[in-house]
């Protein structure tokens, strides 16, 4: 990189990689996409490294994490050897990417993981009703949530902002609901 980052930009990235690392995402990986995501053109991984100033092997495990998680693709450049990294740039396909992505890694393994608690805990009498009822309940929830993740990723961009824009307001609409 020609110049050194403008201030805000530098905070952008070091803040995206905090908040990263609280979403139990490796800080270099947020840093990276943070980088990409900002920049104006397809950067190499060398450059990528220089400018964060991170180790290659770093910056090249990161570059595979952000592929598998869609969040970044390959550009191929005119006349270069070195593969070229974008990232996604359409705030609503990224952060649909990462709820699929964090469905399938957290709550598909949790929901299979108490479905099978649940049919052990059933037919075994030593677990109490209560704690069969409990992890009963926290299936039915898990299996709730994910049902719902799973419509509202089917629906188009265009109608989940206005659900999302309507906010409580939807709530009117609900059996029981005074208003």
């Amino acid at each position: 990189m020609d110049k050194p980052l403008p201030p805000s930009i530098l905070r952008f990235i070091l803040h995206w990689g905090d908040l990263g690392s609280q979403w139990g995402v490796n800080r270099s990986v947020a840093q990276i996409h943070a980088l990409l995501f900002l920049s104006e053109k397809p950067l190499p991984a060398d450059e990528i490294a220089e400018v964060l100033g991170l180790a290659r092997s770093n910056v090249s495990n990161s570059i595979k994490e952000l592929l598998a998680w869609e969040l970044i693709h390959r550009v191929p450049i005119m006349g270069e050897r070195r593969d070229h990294f974008a990232a996604e740039v359409d705030i609503w396909e990224m952060v649909t990417r990462i709820a699929k992505g964090r469905k399938a890694r957290e709550i598909d393994p949790a929901q299979a993981a108490l479905k099978a608690c649940s049919e052990d805990a059933a037919h075994d009498p030593q677990i109490s009703k209560v704690a069969k009822q409990r992890l009963d309940d926290m299936l039915s929830f898990v299996t709730t949530m994910g049902k719902w993740h799973d419509e509202m990723i089917r629906l188009p961009k265009s109608t989940l902002m206005t659900l999302i824009s309507m906010g409580s307001k939807v709530t009117r609409f609900l059996p029981g609901k005074k208003g």
